[in-house]
């Protein structure tokens, strides 16, 4: 079956749902951390598309979205839209945490509260950052590389220099991709259970 990488479009938001939901546990379901399925793509997937489509591509099997990528090519910028206008639409579903999180859903609400959370001095030189998620039957096969490609272009075509991302450091299949991509280490102070990774935007 052919998969096509091609922009994201509004019909694919089940599709882009679904996929975060099976792929926010170290690249594998989350379903049974976070029974909630508009949790995870709250946060990772859907404020983006809302607020800069332009960098939303899907890769395509024909018939459904098998893999995205998304991001922002300001992530201050995009921390002040989900601070002012993202946020206040789930906060009565998911209101700020007045105690410390208990369980992976309440860890999960409280980073959902604390957007900020994105802007650190270290990341300064790369000013964008995207999230990238493969179903796992549909991984291995080039279709991450191609989705990275059509978002890398969509920021040089902006004249943004560099991208970041952070990822789950237990992740190691994850960050043997990016290393394949030209990722390198971003060393920052304290970063939890997060590796952050950064590269130019060039070709």
């Amino acid at each position: 079956m052919t998969v096509i990488v091609r922009p994201y479009r509004e019909s694919d938001r089940a599709d882009l749902y679904d996929i975060c939901v099976r792929t926010a546990h170290q690249g594998g379901d989350s379903r049974h951390l976070y029974p909630d399925p508009d949790l995870m793509p709250s946060i990772f997937a859907a404020p983006y598309v809302r607020f800069e489509p332009e960098l939303a591509f899907v890769a395509d099997d024909g018939t459904r979205a098998v893999g995205y990528i998304v991001g922002t090519a300001d992530t201050a910028r995009f921390v002040r839209a989900f601070r002012e206008e993202w946020l206040p639409e789930l906060a009565t579903r998911y209101p700020a945490p007045v105690a410390p999180p208990a369980t992976p859903t309440e860890e999960m609400v409280a980073l959902m509260h604390d957007p900020e959370r994105m802007i650190l001095p270290e990341l300064a030189d790369y000013p964008a950052h995207l999230h990238i998620d493969l179903l796992p039957g549909h991984q291995g096969a080039g279709h991450g590389r191609r989705l990275m490609t059509a978002f890398l272009g969509a920021l040089a075509g902006q004249g943004v220099p560099a991208v970041h991302l952070g990822m789950v450091t237990a992740n190691t299949g994850a960050r043997a991709f990016y290393d394949r991509l030209g990722f390198h280490e971003i060393p920052v102070p304290d970063p939890g259970p997060l590796t952050y990774l950064g590269r130019s935007t060039a070709p």
